[in-house]
């Protein structure tokens, strides 16, 4: 039990200096006690992966299925995980037998290397077993099958395109709003209308004064 302890303790302080990273399927090998076998964990969601363990002893072996959610500690690289299933296997001497299991550990992805170290402790209740109650303890070493793509920054075509133009313009986001326009004639800056000029009075005694002279 002390070897698991300071393993964790270990994990914890590489940690420390990492940084987040995803993984989508890992499969590597798992200890415990007088048990080997063998692991594969599958991620299905952001939270949430399905563990497969093969078990095998000098007595027994068995198949488990556990479901379990995932909490980062210092980052995605680093977490904890809870979780629950089944399991089923043969004893020796005894036949066949099934049960519940639950699940508590911690998990650490390594930087720059495509391996996942975990240390654990797992609960069983067992049907049709010697031992009704078992709590086993591992440390699992997976290597990254497939990792989690990285989300690439989505670019313009023929280059890179303003962000500007993204984020909050036409048409890729919300449109600019563009300030109120003068209204104008349709075709174009209204003609002023014409000045209507006086009418002319044709002053008649100024012609019959030049017709005197």
């Amino acid at each position: 039990m002390k070897k698991y302890i300071l393993a964790a303790l270990l994990l914890v302080g590489v940690a420390t200096v990492s940084q987040a990273q995803k993984y989508r399927t890992a499969a590597g090998i798992r200890l415990g006690g007088d048990e080997f076998g063998a692991t594969l964990q599958q991620k299905l969601h952001e939270k949430g992966t399905i563990e497969g363990i093969a078990l095998i002893s000098s007595r027994e072996y068995s198949g488990t299925a556990l479901y379990q959610w995932h909490f980062p500690i210092l980052g995605k690289r680093f977490n904890y995980y809870l979780g629950a299933g089944g399991h089923v296997g043969n004893l020796k001497d005894h036949g066949m037998f099934t049960g519940v299991d639950g699940i508590l550990g911690i998990e650490y992805k390594i930087n720059g290397l495509p391996f996942l170290l975990s240390a654990d402790v797992k609960p069983a209740v067992h049907i049709n077993h010697e031992d009704w109650v078992k709590l086993a303890t591992g440390i699992s070493i997976r290597y990254v099958i497939l990792a989690e793509k990285k989300e690439k920054k989505k670019l313009w075509p023929f280059g890179k395109k303003e962000e500007e133009e993204e984020k909050s313009g036409w048409p890729f986001g919300k449109k600019k709003e563009e300030p109120p326009k003068k209204k104008v004639w349709p075709f174009g800056k209204k003609e002023a209308e014409p000045v209507e000029e006086p009418e002319k009075r044709i002053d008649l005694r100024k012609i019959f004064q030049k017709q005197q002279d």
